[in-house]
């Protein structure tokens, strides 16, 4: 029956963002609710990589979201590029949100890194009723004493796991990579 909702999970991958460009989490039409947010990101350039704001386009919304973050570290609760005093990433899993990975070849910063982010929207819920586009910014920020601007566009590998809950029935989604499509790393 249509008023029955399912639970759907969607994997995209951008390896790299292309320049000036948003990494797409989902893009659907349909009513349901947005529950959670799984990235997999991998730093190609040094300097913070985290600026990147996080928008939720509902329902219709084109040049403007309805909701828009603060850049990626705030979205997944962690703040001030998830740095503890001591120059480390500070590594923090709760019931909700966390980064309980980050693999790191050299030190805070430097290129190569790999981070394990989530978010589930499980006590705040984002619901729509026609569709939901959810992207994020691939914005970093570096040193004003560089000369070049504090923020920039980068051009990172990230992989997302989106999680929602649909009424059926729904548009289809896009087809899946075959497997010559698949990068091996």
């Amino acid at each position: 029956p249509a008023d029955r909702a399912y639970f759907h999970s969607q994997w995209r991958r951008s390896n790299p963002v292309k320049s000036k460009e948003v990494h797409t989490l989902l893009d659907l039409h349909g009513q349901g609710h947005y529950v959670g947010t799984y990235l997999a990101w991998g730093v190609h350039n040094n300097n913070w990589w985290g600026e990147g704001e996080i928008k939720f386009y509902l329902d219709g919304d084109t040049l403007w979201p309805t909701i828009c973050g603060t850049g990626t570290e705030d979205y997944f609760g962690g703040a001030w590029n998830f740095e503890h005093p001591q120059g480390q990433y500070g590594l923090y899993s709760t019931p909700f949100l966390g980064l309980p990975q980050v693999i790191q070849p050299d030190s805070l910063y430097n290129s190569q890194q790999r981070f394990g982010l989530y978010r589930w929207h499980i006590q705040d819920p984002i619901r729509f009723q026609q569709g939901l586009s959810v992207t994020i910014q691939d914005l970093g920020f570096r040193s004003p004493l560089e000369g070049k601007g504090r923020y920039f566009p980068r051009q990172d590998d990230i992989a997302s796991t989106a999680f929602w809950y649909q009424a059926e029935p729904h548009a289809s989604f896009p087809e899946l990579p075959g497997l010559d499509d698949l990068e091996v790393i």
